[in-house]
């Protein structure tokens, strides 16, 4: 049984929000690197050149850009160590298990971010360096709502058609994504100038893109109407897609200006954070609950067998 969150409940959420902004943050920041040409900046990994690990006057403000972006690596680091310390000294096993997550995914995201500059920002490992910090950015939210657990009644995962319907909604936004970083992989922000494409036809992926976009707000929205007590987490989710999509169609037809394309970067964090706080809320319910918290269209019970 862990100890109470009392004593440190304050810091050890401060600690949780500081993870979720800095995954975020690293988001954006590498999206800046990317939108401003600067991703061979330091044309070499670990060392920004073979001669020194920080950027010399030669390598301008491309060179002083990627440098920077690496060196809020060691911001994640010294975040996500706290983090694990402050979660251990709780004795709870799942926060322990989530900081731990939480802190490996740095030095994962360092050697796949090295890999991509080795292999000159091939666009598909560049998807899968930012899908990773989407997954970094759900594992803090879900740290974060551990936290509301009290230390001797950890809340329960349930089941039926109101979570699955959740899990479906959390598959598509994942899905979307995705199709996302491909869309940016075939057009003019896939890398400098001298960046090879992955070769796709923009028009046809920004379509295939905007189709799932449209599938998942109307999954949200089917959400919405089922979700009970879970509402406002939804709802949140459902403001965060229409924002976000709202940019993705105004930045396609203006071109793909920079800033629009950074803030849409940002949604993507968003999203991952909304839908992961939005299906929690549906699937995730506290300890001695008899029935869903979430209503359920037919308003059948949940009975003990339904319970994860």
């Amino acid at each position: 049984m862990g100890v109470s969150l009392a004593p440190m409940a304050r810091y050890v959420r401060q600690l949780g929000w500081a993870s979720l902004v800095a995954n975020i943050g690293i988001v954006v920041t590498g999206g800046a690197v990317r939108l401003t040409g600067s991703g061979l900046g330091c044309p070499t990994w670990p060392r920004c050149t073979d001669e020194s690990f920080r950027a010399h006057g030669e390598l301008g403000l491309h060179g002083a850009i990627e440098f920077g972006n690496r060196m809020l690596t060691f911001v994640l680091v010294a975040v996500a160590v706290a983090t694990f310390v402050a979660a251990w000294q709780t004795g709870r096993r799942v926060l322990r298990i989530h900081a731990l997550v939480l802190a490996l995914g740095v030095p994962a995201q360092a050697v796949l971010g090295g890999i991509t500059v080795l292999t000159d920002l091939n666009s598909w490992l560049v998807a899968l360096h930012l899908l990773l910090s989407m997954a970094m950015i759900g594992v803090a939210v879900l740290f974060l709502r551990r936290l509301d657990d009290p230390p001797d009644a950890p809340s329960h995962w349930v089941r039926g058609r109101v979570p699955l319907l959740a899990w479906f909604t959390f598959a598509t936004a994942w899905a979307v994504l995705y199709l996302g970083t491909v869309v940016t992989g075939a057009g003019p922000h896939a890398g400098d100038a001298e960046t090879e494409r992955n070769g796709l036809d923009p028009v046809q992926v920004t379509q295939l893109h905007a189709d799932g976009v449209f599938l998942l707000v109307g999954l949200t929205v089917g959400l919405l109407m089922a979700a009970g007590t879970a509402r406002r987490a939804v709802a949140l989710l459902l403001a965060v897609e229409l924002g976000q999509g709202t940019i993705g169609f105004v930045q396609y037809f203006t071109d793909l200006p920079e800033v629009l394309v950074g803030f849409h970067l940002l949604g993507a964090g968003l999203t991952s954070a909304a839908v992961t706080w939005a299906v929690l809320a549906v699937v995730l319910v506290p300890a001695g609950t008899d029935a869903l918290v979430v209503a359920r269209r037919d308003g059948e019970p949940v009975g003990a067998a339904e319970r994860g």
